[in-house]
């Protein structure tokens, strides 16, 4: 006979059956209920355990581990409210099609609605925002039971990982005892649990779409066409198949800022960089009338593209692996549900294409327009102080070693990537938190992706953001996380002075624009980091190497101007529209 407590012995079949299927890493908070998982987790030889103590941080680092390492990464949590602190990285995981496995600890159904300490209804706590949920009731050491459990935790790897990627909820009550001295019950013999292996699972490949041809045969029609590339994580062949596909085509790309597409060893000859600061110019609407667009990824960041969407008459085909509608404007056509690589191969084999002259005639204009378009912003931008934001973004860039990670911040570090990039052949790896586009967790993200990445990674954030997930640098203190931060700050909320209330002074500066007027370097150094607050490009060139030689991380803080950065954006897209009226008079 061997004495067992159940409640670890259900644990650990439940994470042996993960790690089986090739989760690595788990992300542990500290609680009471949630301690037979812990103790199952930390037992398993082939999981990585990260102790992180405040539950939202953890998620957000779980969602930067996750998109750098590619596999689902399981999350552990006590019951209550902690289950709660969650929710807006699971949203963020949901939206972006993150691999999470969130595992809440819970109390037992009877003491439910009788006020019993850290007890809430968590069925479906996130139903919203979750790709599969489970509860598999208390636990058992019936061989039925276990097996149960065993299959939900094969289904909810499945689910995360290929069939509909994103997060999973499966929340898990226990009864006390939870240590392993005090056991529940008595065994004859071992128990046979068969597990299975990724390979032991029935995964199908990407079929080929029966929409494919009639898109192909419309391509093959149509001359004036463009292709959006929005943010998204796409395999190492996509950035040279589509660029392939635009030359057959004809069709120029559209390449957002954070779609991986300005950057990398490969021909940019097609991809235009600046057409933002075009589609703003009314000169430059006047004859531009796409009659298709192939939207393959994510929605786009860019402002003028989402309004020119709204008012476009072409056909517009959504193309990402799930069929994901990522279209505010409504315009779409259709969703094709296929692997965008896989999209490229099979236009490049089997499409055929007429109108030859009138495609290279379309791509011709719009390259030329986007060639002004750039050599008016390295004019405009060349010697702007560091004082006015978009020239943090440009300096940056000039600065990155030659292979690097970058995670973008919401609200305007995102935006002026997006606007101000030019194509490179550096390898640079872009990161976002665009699912939902919340401000919250972005250096807990941050600190993942560093935790699993061997190159440099480097976060441009806002102040705001900054000091919304201040308590996150412990993280980077406990694991010795070489993360280099640059603070843009503009005490607060500069993003808002492009809306139409930053004419009303009064409520602007009480309600929108929010200083903190906080001393981050006090802060930073607290936290065991380095800190330099810089004014100059050549500063910010020796903070940035120095920072690389350190095995800790960096914040370089950089005071910036808001209201005269925003007057610098608004000169440089109306020199545009005025290049191009002068261009257009002259033909």
């Amino acid at each position: 006979m061997k004495n067992i407590n159940r409640n670890i012995l259900w644990s650990t079949v439940f994470f042996e059956q993960l790690a089986q299927l090739g989760v690595k890493h788990v992300c542990i908070s500290p609680g009471s209920r949630s301690t037979p998982l812990t103790l199952a987790a930390v037992s398993n030889k082939k999981l990585n355990c990260i102790k992180i103590i405040d539950e939202r941080s953890s998620a957000f680092f779980a969602t930067g581990l996750a998109r750098t390492s590619g596999k689902p990464v399981a999350l552990i949590c006590t019951s209550g409210t902690a289950t709660a602190e969650y929710y807006p990285a699971i949203i963020e995981a949901y939206q972006q099609r993150i691999p999470l496995i969130v595992c809440t600890a819970d109390r037992p159904p009877e003491l439910f609605s009788r006020g019993a300490n850290q007890t809430i209804n968590q069925k479906n706590l996130y139903a919203n925002h979750i790709r599969y949920f489970a509860d598999p009731g208390l636990p058992s050491v019936k061989v039925k039971k276990l097996e149960s459990l065993r299959k939900i935790a094969e289904k909810a790897f499945v689910v995360s990982a290929v069939n509909n990627k994103g997060p999973v909820h499966i929340n898990l009550p226990f009864e006390k005892p939870f240590e392993p001295e005090n056991s529940t019950d008595s065994l004859k013999a071992d128990l046979k649990i068969s597990y299975r292996a990724m390979k032991d699972l029935a995964i199908k490949d990407d079929p080929s779409p029966a929409s494919l041809s009639s898109v192909f045969s419309l391509m093959g029609k149509t001359a004036r066409g463009i292709i959006i590339v929005g943010p998204d994580q796409y395999n190492k062949e996509f950035p040279k198949l589509i660029t392939e596909v635009s030359r057959k085509s004809g069709y120029p790309i559209f390449a957002d800022g954070a779609s991986q597409l300005r950057f990398g060893k490969f021909s940019k000859q097609n991809i235009l960089a600046n057409f933002d600061a075009l589609l703003r110019s009314k000169e430059f609407l006047k004859t531009f009338s796409p009659e298709i667009i192939l939207h393959f990824g994510r929605t786009i960041t860019s402002k003028g593209l989402e309004e020119f969407l709204e008012k476009s008459r072409a056909q517009k085909f959504m193309i990402n692996e799930f069929g994901d509608w990522f279209d505010p404007s409504g315009n779409a056509k259709h969703a094709i549900a296929v692997k965008p690589f896989i999209f490229c191969t099979k236009f490049l084999r089997t499409g055929k294409v007429a109108h030859v002259d009138e495609r290279l005639l379309w791509q011709h204009q719009l390259r030329q327009a986007d060639t002004l378009a750039e050599t008016k912003k390295q004019h405009h931008f060349s010697g702007a102080p560091l004082s006015l934001e978009p020239n943090v973004i440009i300096n940056l860039l000039s600065l990155l070693p030659e292979k690097a990670n970058i995670l973008l911040s919401n609200s305007l570090p995102i935006r002026d990537f997006d606007f101000f990039t030019s194509t490179s052949q550096k390898e640079i790896t872009i990161y976002h938190n665009r699912g939902a586009s919340g401000i919250d967790g972005i250096i807990s993200t941050a600190l993942g992706i560093t935790y699993s990445s061997k190159v440099p990674t480097y976060l441009v954030i806002g102040d705001l953001a900054f000091y919304y997930d201040l308590t996150s640098l412990l993280i980077a203190k406990q694991y010795k996380l070489p993360l280099t931060i640059i603070v843009v700050n503009n005490n607060g909320g500069g993003i808002f002075r492009f809306l139409p209330i930053a004419q009303h002074k009064e409520v602007f500066d009480e309600f929108f624009s929010m200083p903190t007027s906080l001393s981050f370097g006090k802060i930073v150094k607290e936290f065991g980091g380095n800190y330099s607050r810089i004014a100059s490009p050549k500063k910010f060139r020796y903070s940035l190497q120095t920072t690389s030689e350190r095995k800790n991380f960096s914040v370089i803080e950089i005071k910036t101007n808001s209201e005269e950065s925003l007057k610098l954006r608004r000169s440089f897209w109306k020199e545009i529209d005025s290049l191009l009226i002068k261009r257009n008079a002259a033909k």
